[in-house]
């Protein structure tokens, strides 16, 4: 047993190694992580809403990373296809599983592949710089608590967790404010490093932010002679309306 356990320490030291090597290659492009459920129907009015603030971000040079599934992840990645820039890619992280039979949509242009939830989480954290978390279930919490404490914890670099839809979101956060805060379970100032947000429009724009600085940061990087190439901070387009996507 105690052989075993030494060679998955040294397995697991070796992944997190190369798991740091990965992010220091991919990161010369903005990627947005969007969380959302499985469940949700084209027809819905929240597949609209997610598909066209994939599209506008991808109309502004910005990849987009899902679960690589059906639902709010096909909304996204199909997004990034009918903006049709030649410039974002759509990410899918997809999840084998014997008891889930969830087929990759089609809209995707890079996917990976993993049998662990963890090692898929990872693999959302490594690749982004920004999180959108719509409407789901207890797959979407499970994304949204995870990236919450590596943030927490300082286990990755700041980054922008917008929750989009009030409704849904604003019930979780005042009971963590009025249970959780007031208990001291968790400090007032860990409720800041999420931000709920009622449009794509407020989401889009926190984002463009988080864009930009990160922008910034790479030509300051350029400058200084480290290497990594400039991304294409691609071209400004008018909000897309809200209604129902082009046939």
């Amino acid at each position: 047993m105690d052989e075993i356990r030494e060679r998955y320490q040294r397995v697991l030291e070796e992944y997190l190694t190369l798991d740091t090597l990965l992010r220091n290659v991919e990161n010369t492009r903005f990627r947005v992580c969007i969380f959302g459920s499985a469940r949700i129907r084209p027809t819905d009015e929240t597949y609209r809403l997610v598909l066209n603030l994939a599209r506008q971000l991808a109309y502004e040079g910005i990849d987009i990373v899902t679960g690589g599934g059906p639902g709010l992840m096909e909304a996204a990645n199909r997004g990034v296809h009918e903006a049709r820039t030649g410039v974002s890619t759509s990410y899918g992280v997809t999840i084998e599983l014997p008891t889930l039979a969830e087929m990759a949509n089609k809209h995707l242009d890079v996917k990976s592949s993993h049998k662990r939830f963890s090692l898929r989480l990872d693999e959302f954290m490594r690749l982004t710089h920004a999180v959108i978390v719509a409407s789901g279930g207890i797959g979407t919490l499970l994304e949204l608590a995870y990236v919450w404490q590596l943030l927490q914890v300082g286990l990755i670099e700041e980054r922008p967790v917008v929750l989009l839809g009030k409704r849904l979101w604003g019930g979780l956060i005042d009971w963590m404010n009025q249970e959780m805060v007031r208990c001291g379970f968790v400090s007032p100032e860990d409720m800041e490093l999420v931000q709920v947000v009622d449009s794509p429009e407020e989401a889009l724009e926190i984002v463009r932010e988080a864009h930009q600085r990160f922008l910034d940061a790479l030509a300051q990087r350029s400058e200084a002679g480290a290497p990594g190439e400039m991304p294409s901070a691609g071209e400004a387009h008018p909000p897309l309306p809200s209604g129902a996507p082009p046939a």
